[in-house]
């Protein structure tokens, strides 16, 4: 039989020093090292800009910031992935059209500028480990690390609930996609071991141990990203939006989809579209199932927490309609497997990666056989990444702690 495809937690293997002599060779100066990881969704998706609650976590892969002052007023950004250099003026930090990947970071300096934050000439080099196109929030990782270096390059002290607005501002203004505060949250601010549940109206969060005891999670990646994603992404909040404006002529106190009940939504039926009928309905149980999922691990019952992540993926699939043929295939061979108590699609949809708590005792047969099975059926390799929960944004350290103090 073929091998599986599995990457490791590390793989593909780097380690914090290749950036930073990265750094040293480009720049001849000590960086200050900053790493922020990728994240999971146990349940709770496409809640998030909907006010409601989540389950997430971060996870053991990073986007790494190797950062420092620049001495003259030139200002660079190198993406060791993209082997690209950008340079611009740090007091003007504006949208580019190439290359792309610049707009995460140049949008966090544009708050920086916008707040009064006396941003100075810098250099910054990217690199990492978090797939991107996989539903990790590679992008947000990406955003709060720079935030993270940026403010402790500074020695600014800015809360880490402001470095998150300040993420999800660039997210949604330098790159146009209206996520909601999840995934920078989620990267900032995740625990070793632990999953947290979120309220996104409040930003209230509460971390709890996540032992799941005989169970490893396997992320199943279907390689696959379709165009329409973004796109899809920011009509899927409009037609929340407007579910919402259509109860709040009924129920003035309706601030949005958080605060509405099924026997709203089915009690003025008829004045919604079918599409903005099926979006709202989703929500508006996915909101319960996050807390009903909470609940089922406080018990230590896992077969129901994973039946509920079934529920949501044919939620995502059938009502919200953010799966794909993929993602849908590697959901039913993972209910076929033995030993897999839950699955579902994982991130915005239309592509990245399916989210499966298996036996750790059967982790490499069950990536065996979805491998093989995908490759058969879709034509495509699929990758495998066996994940576990670690701390949000945080400095690496170094010899040296440089600053612009």
């Amino acid at each position: 039989m073929n091998q599986p495809n599995v990457l490791t937690p590390k793989g593909p293997e780097f380690q914090p020093s290749e950036i930073r002599n990265k750094f040293l060779e480009r720049y001849k100066t000590e960086p200050l090292l900053v790493r922020s990881p990728g994240r999971i969704n146990f349940i709770g998706e496409h809640t998030d800009y909907n006010e409601g609650f989540v389950m997430p976590a971060a996870i053991d892969r990073d986007i790494l910031v190797a950062i420092g002052a620049s001495e003259d007023p030139r200002s660079t950004l190198y993406s060791v992935k993209h082997d690209e250099t950008l340079e611009f003026d740090v007091k003007h930090p504006e949208k580019v059209t190439f290359p792309s990947w610049a707009n995460y970071l140049l949008g966090v300096v544009r708050q920086f500028v916008d707040k009064g934050y006396d941003v100075k000439p810098i250099h910054a080099i990217i690199d990492g480990n978090v797939p991107t196109g996989a539903g990790l929030s590679s992008s947000a990782a990406l955003e709060c690390g720079f935030a993270f270096a940026l403010d402790h390059l500074h020695g600014f002290g800015i809360p880490k609930l402001e470095l998150i607005h300040i993420a999800q501002w660039s997210e949604h203004n330098y790159v146009g996609v209206k996520c909601g505060i999840m995934d920078q949250f989620s990267s900032m601010m995740g625990a070793a071991g632990k999953a947290f549940v979120l309220d996104c109206r409040s930003l209230a969060y509460e971390y709890f141990s996540l032992d799941l005891k005989d169970y490893a999670i396997v992320l199943c990646d279907s390689m696959v990203k379709h165009s329409l994603a973004n796109t899809a992404y920011n009509t899927r909040r409009a037609e929340c939006e407007k579910g919402v404006s259509i109860l709040k002529a009924h129920y003035p106190s309706i601030q949005s989809l958080r605060d509405v009940t099924p026997d709203m939504i089915e009690a003025h039926r008829a004045e919604f579209s079918p599409k903005e009928y099926d979006r709202c309905t989703y929500v508006v149980a996915e909101n319960q199932r996050v807390l009903l999922a909470a609940d089922d691990l406080a018990k230590g019952n896992l077969a129901s927490f994973g039946q509920r992540m079934y529920e949501t993926h044919d939620g995502l699939s059938r009502l919200y309609e953010v799966s794909c043929l993929e993602l849908d295939f590697l959901v039913d061979e993972a209910k076929k497997f033995g030993g897999v108590i839950g699955a579902r699609m994982m991130g915005g949809g239309f592509g990245g990666c399916t989210i499966n708590l298996v036996q750790k005792g059967r982790v490499n047969a069950f990536i065996e056989t979805l491998s093989s099975a995908y490759r058969k059926n879709i034509h495509r390799d699929m990758h495998a990444y066996v994940v576990a929960l670690k701390d949000g944004t945080s400095v690496i350290p170094t010899i040296a702690k440089p600053s612009l103090l």
